[in-house]
């Protein structure tokens, strides 16, 4: 089912948090809303779920304009961070109550039930209580239930965000399966690009109300549009230095590096320099001293502070003779120097 919105503005009081938003989210697709704190993310799946009314533009799901219809007449599952199960009904009880409020027939609810809880691979807890679940176990149920009515969209807001790492990075990857498996159209909010990135077909990078850009994970990495959207995605972070452009890149601090070869302007910008561009596979050209040294298990985040100012970062494979206060001189993946205005804009 495909969603669009049109023209969405929203405001609160004399507060326009967005305005005049577009937004399609394909068929079967499974997009994020992406961003920092008050960007006007979850505004956004409120009001496509209907707990928020819009000031303005419109909703379709499908053909079907659904912009007035209160909540309960959209075809919408939704999955709140905190789960919302009821306390003293049973696993059972709580995936099939949707259905029970659609006064079902007790045997069809029972087999729809069983079939979801066997999607979500709770099979074994249906006489249990939330209380007796684990985080884990407690996101499957409602899952489950968000489901069970086979709504047109699946809205999930910070589903993982309760759950230890572990939890987290499980049940990313069976959010991902079953949405995949059922074919449902989804938006996941979510102010982590880890699991944006990997959890979704495409991304929307909101800031101010706005999206700055909406794209495949892989193609916001490598092709961002700003200084923001390279600052917000990528774990480690990108580091940012001011140069100047012209023969070569001229670092503020007065290093050099080669220009790289699709760089157009001159003058003054800022480059950004990924971690895995950055180290002593590259040759060498940028030196400094090693500040801290963070061990990850199978690799190393490595801080360079730069000779005459400004701090850069590396990751390197575990096992390298890398020490805090060493002295290095490492190279730059030239062409994979991301290069922005002073306004931030991508050059």
């Amino acid at each position: 089912m495909e969603l669009r919105l049109h023209k969405f503005t929203k405001r609160f009081g004399d507060t326009t948090v967005i305005e005049d938003m577009d937004l399609t989210v394909g068929s079967g697709e499974m997009i994020a809303l992406l961003g920092p704190s008050g960007c006007g993310k979850s505004t956004t799946l409120f009001a496509v779920c209907g707990i928020h009314k819009m000031n303005g533009g419109t909703l379709h799901f499908g053909d079907r304009d659904v912009t007035t219809l209160p909540a309960q007449e959209r075809s919408v599952g939704v999955v709140f961070q905190n789960y919302a199960l009821y306390p003293h009904m049973t696993v059972e009880q709580n995936i099939g109550f949707p259905l029970k409020i659609q006064k079902m027939a007790k045997a069809a609810i029972r087999k729809e039930v069983e079939r979801l809880a066997d999607l979500v691979q709770i099979g074994e807890l249906l006489d249990r209580r939330p209380a007796q679940l684990s985080g884990g176990q407690q996101q499957r149920v409602a899952l489950a239930r968000a489901l069970i009515r086979k709504p047109d969209v699946l809205l999930l807001d910070e589903p993982l965000a309760n759950l230890d790492a572990k939890l987290r990075l499980e049940m990313r990857s069976e959010i991902r399966r079953i949405q995949r498996e059922t074919g449902i159209t989804a938006i996941l909010v979510t102010h982590d690009q880890v699991e944006a990135m990997s959890m979704c077909d495409r991304i929307a990078l909101m800031k101010d109300g706005k999206i700055i850009q909406f794209d495949a994970p892989e193609q916001m990495y490598s092709n961002p549009r700003s200084q923001f959207v390279a600052g917000f995605l990528g774990n480690p972070p990108i580091s940012f230095l001011s140069a100047t452009a012209g023969a070569e890149l001229v670092l503020a601090n007065g290093q050099r590096m080669a220009r790289p070869g699709g760089l157009q302007a001159n003058g003054e910008m800022v480059v950004g320099i990924r971690p895995e561009h950055f180290g002593p596979q590259h040759g060498e050209g940028l030196q400094g001293e090693v500040i801290f040294v963070e061990p990850q298990g199978r690799e190393e985040l490595i801080d360079v502070r730069l000779d005459g100012g400004g701090d850069i970062r590396s990751i390197l494979p575990s096992g390298n003779p890398v020490q805090q206060g060493q002295r290095i001189n490492w190279g730059v993946a030239t062409d994979n120097i991301l290069a922005f205005a002073p306004n931030g804009d991508r050059i």
